[in-house]
Parts: structure tokens; sequence; C-alpha cells
């Protein structure tokens, strides 16, 4: 169901009334033309009635449709057929109380303003209508005036009557945004437990087998079964985890990128907090946590590096760089072939969900700098 959907039944409502009132018109003109000034002159109104009512029926079905030129011109028919009715049925016949050639008719295009902009511009067309109806006459009648309250009293009720269908389906809309959003959540959930069972039945099955093998040995040995036992807890306590539920909350950037400051990290922030939704945030922590993980891995474990946090404004730049001895030519797109995708998926798989960018600069002998933007888009 797409917007403006519940209101759907109103538009074929105001189209079924349009050929009932036409229908109306048919039978007052048979009954009156013998009277009217011009009896011949009412055939050609009564075909433009027609051939109008007709247009409109097709032309509001489609809402695209459904603006000013067509609303403008639908009012402007209905104060057309007044006007040339005292030339039509005369003066003689109205100030006798006869009906006008529109009679119930001229009240579509008030309903029809009424639907499409509510209360306030159902009563303008019915002011138009109204006052055009008693400029034609010259003499005021009970009747007369009584057509134009009721045009006024359609037009308050049909605009409300919209106002509080569109009010329904705005939280209509809501509650099936919320619902898909659940459906979302749920689906990750299992998707996030199925992918679970498989780091269950593999990775942490290899990670335990090697701490438990090499936990008695000595050298590099005993340290590979340490760091096993290490990986293992990491991603037991990960897919232990809940998805937490970070909607309209801000974290300070600084605060999560001062946790990397050590002896061997120098950190560098702006003096004024650097405000993210907490997914964003998170998501370049963890980046800068990968990119300082390669300066120890790559250019050993005594190896400084130096990480910059700037605020644009609209966006926030992070740069890591090391002393390291740099990166060879093609070395990242060889390391991406054997299936090593630590740059690939831990920094630009997640600076790039975020719609930002990652460059690396690196020359031979003067170390490595990793430079993440990533678009600030305060709520």
């Amino acid at each position: 169901m797409g917007p403006g959907s519940l209101q759907q039944p109103m538009w074929r409502a105001i189209t079924v009334f349009r050929f009932a009132a036409l229908a109306y018109v048919l039978v007052i003109v048979a009954r009156d033309v013998r009277d009217y000034t011009r009896p011949l002159a009412a055939l050609p109104v009564l075909v433009v009635l027609l051939g109008w009512t007709v247009a409109t029926a097709y032309a509001y079905a489609r809402p695209v449709w459904r603006r000013w030129p067509l609303l403008g011109a639908d009012l402007l028919m209905s104060v057309a057929v007044l006007v040339v009715t005292p030339w039509v049925v005369g003066r003689t016949a109205l100030n006798a109380g006869a009906p006008t050639l529109g009679v119930a008719w001229q009240a579509g295009p008030v309903l029809t303003w009424a639907v499409s902009g509510g209360r306030r511009r159902g009563v303008v067309a019915a002011l138009v209508v109204g006052g055009a109806d008693l400029a034609v006459r010259e003499r005021l009648t009970r009747s007369s005036l009584t057509g134009t309250a009721l045009m006024l009293l359609a037009a308050l009720a049909v605009g409300h009557v919209v106002r509080l269908t569109s009010a329904a389906e705005e939280r209509w809309q809501r509650a099936v945004a919320l619902e898909a959003a659940t459906r979302e959540r749920e689906a990750a959930t299992r998707e996030r437990e199925r992918l679970a069972r498989g780091i269950h039945d593999s990775v942490l099955q290899v990670l335990a087998l090697v701490q438990r093998r090499g936990a008695h040995l000595d050298g590099e040995a005993g340290e590979l079964a340490r760091l096993a036992g290490e990986q293992e807890e990491a991603l037991r306590a990960l897919i232990a985890r809940e998805p937490a539920d970070d909607d309209g909350q801000l974290l300070d950037l600084r605060t999560l990128i001062g946790r990397y400051t050590s002896p061997l990290v120098s950190v560098a922030t702006p003096a004024t907090p650097v405000r993210l939704p907490a997914g964003t945030a998170r998501e370049i922590g963890a980046a800068v946590g990968a990119a300082l993980d390669n300066v120890e891995r790559h250019c050993g474990p005594q190896a400084r590096a130096w990480v910059l946090v700037e605020d644009e404004g609209g966006a926030v730049i992070v740069s890591v760089r090391d002393e390291g001895p740099g990166l060879p030519p093609g070395r990242l797109d060889e390391a991406a072939g054997q299936g090593r995708l630590g740059v690939a998926q831990s920094i630009r798989g997640r600076i790039g969900d975020l719609g930002g960018t990652v460059t690396i600069t690196s020359v031979a002998g003067e170390g490595t700098e990793v430079e993440l933007t990533v678009p600030r888009l305060d709520p």
C-alpha cells in the first residue's frame, strides 16, 4: 500500500458523485428547459458537463495528475457553468428560484479540493463556487444561501476526514517500517547464530586444539599456543555478544581512539568532542585498531605509530602513520590474492560501509600512512 492509498476510495466516491450529480442535472434541465430564456443553449452546456465529467474521472484516477493545473481547471469549469447560467436560464427564472445549470454538479470541484488538500483548501473552493452562485442572482433567496452553506459544510466534513485518514496512514506506515526493522534484526540474529555455529565447529575447535597441544611447550611454539588461546576467548566473546541498539546514540570518537594510546602509539585529537553516531564511531575505532595491528605485525613489536584525528566539519579524517620499512608496490593486491584480507575487510570494508574512503601512502624506507575519511553526518 503506497502513500495516499487510504484516500483512493474517496477519489472513487467523488467520481461516482459527479456522474450521479450529472444525472440529476439532466433531470432538472429536462423538467425546466421550457421555462429557459434560451432552451437550445442548454444542450451544448450539458455536452460540456458530460465531457468534463468523463475527463476528470480519467484524470483524477491517476495520482500524478492531481495537481494545481487540473484542480484549477476543475474549479474554473464549475464557475463557468454558473456564469453562463443567467444567459441560458434567464434572470427571471433565477429570481423565481430556479436552480442553476450546475445544480449539485458544481459541488464536485469543492469535494475534490477538500480531498486533495484538507479542510482549508475545500473551504476556499466552496467560497469561490458559492460566491459565483450568489453573484449570478439578482436577488438572494433562502435556497441559494442554503446551497452555499451545504457546500461549506461538505468541504469541512470531507477535509476533516481526509486529515484523519492521512494521520492513520502515517501511523500505519510507521508500524510497517517498525515491523520491517524488527524482521531485519531477527534475520541478522539468525544469520549471526548460523555463522557462530560454523565458527564453533571449525575455527574455535582448531584454536582450542592448538592451545591444548602447545600449552606445555617452550619458545615460539608455547607463544603460539598462548596466542591461540587468547583468540579463542576473543572469538567466543564476539559470537556470544548481543548486537547493540545504537539508535540515536552519539559517541565521542576521541574516547574510542584514545584507548590506543601507549608508549609506542601517540594519539592527537581535537580539543572539542568529535561526536558521531555510535555505530559509525565504533567502526572507525575498529579500523584504527586493525591498522595498528598491521603496524605491530609488519614493523615489529617496538615500532612506533602516530594517530591523528581531524574534524573537518563535513568529514572526519583519521590517519595512522608508522616508521616501518614501507610497503613494496603491489603488496596489498598480492596479500588479497593469497586470502589475507586484513586491510581489505578490517579497514577498507569497514570504512566503505560508512560511505568513506581509505588512502594508503607508503614510501620504501619511510613508513606507511593509512588515511581514513568518513562523511560526518550529524543527526
